[in-house]
């Protein structure tokens, strides 16, 4: 009996297509994700999913919109599945936190971690918060397909966080790409990540062009 976690990143915003810190602020998807989201609503549709749950952040539910409706699935929230909170650099560009706090971009060319603002949180809390919510789902949810929508940083560190691996492993993966997903699988009591950032067009090109085990 295989558990397994679909893990999507939002549609596109306009705070992402202008590069501003969007952090745990209620930003709406653009014409970009909405698009993006119908398209992936096709694609998870017909995976045939058995549960849904989402960020409560407006993105999040946008997103999770299209594939609602075509599965006719309820949907469930869990604060702890929200984007890392930046605090006062909500909407900063980083040329704008550049000025305000010039350690953030040394901190990330060395691999390390920083608070995002004072009132914010770190890349790990965000991980160990987002994990715990995906520990109760699986829990909840075993031998099931479960479809969860979140955030690309929360997405990031917490599937490292759930799977047990370090910081400095969580910084070898790259980000995720808007309606993107990665999957994980329990077999056999063993937690794995299967695919990461995927999309759609990947999906496609796999087909177009199969490697040599799929031919």
């Amino acid at each position: 009996m295989t558990t397994t976690l679909l893990l999507l990143r939002h549609g596109q915003t306009d705070w992402n297509a202008s590069g501003r810190f969007q952090g745990q602020k209620d930003v709406p998807l653009n014409s970009t994700g909405h698009q993006q989201a119908a398209v992936a609503a096709r694609a998870l549709a017909a995976m045939n999913p058995d549960a849904l749950w989402c960020s409560p952040l407006t993105r999040t539910r946008e997103t999770m919109a299209p594939l609602a409706q075509r599965t006719g699935l309820p949907v469930s929230y869990d604060d702890r599945l929200k984007e890392i909170h930046v605090g006062s650099w909500e909407g900063l560009t980083m040329e704008t936190v550049d000025q305000v706090d010039p350690g953030f971009r040394r901190a990330l060319a060395e691999a390390r971690d920083y608070r995002r603002s004072p009132q914010g949180e770190t890349a790990t809390e965000t991980g160990l918060r987002w994990a715990s919510a995906i520990s109760d789902i699986s829990t909840a949810h075993e031998g099931q397909l479960v479809v969860v929508v979140s955030h690309g940083l929360a997405l990031r560190q917490g599937v490292c966080a759930f799977l047990g691996w370090s910081w400095e492993v969580s910084q070898q993966l790259g980000s995720f790409d808007n309606c993107s997903w990665a999957t994980l699988e329990d077999r056999h009591g063993r937690w794995r990540l299967a695919t990461y950032n995927e999309n759609v067009s990947s999906m496609m090109a796999l087909m177009d062009d199969p490697s040599p085990e799929q031919a």
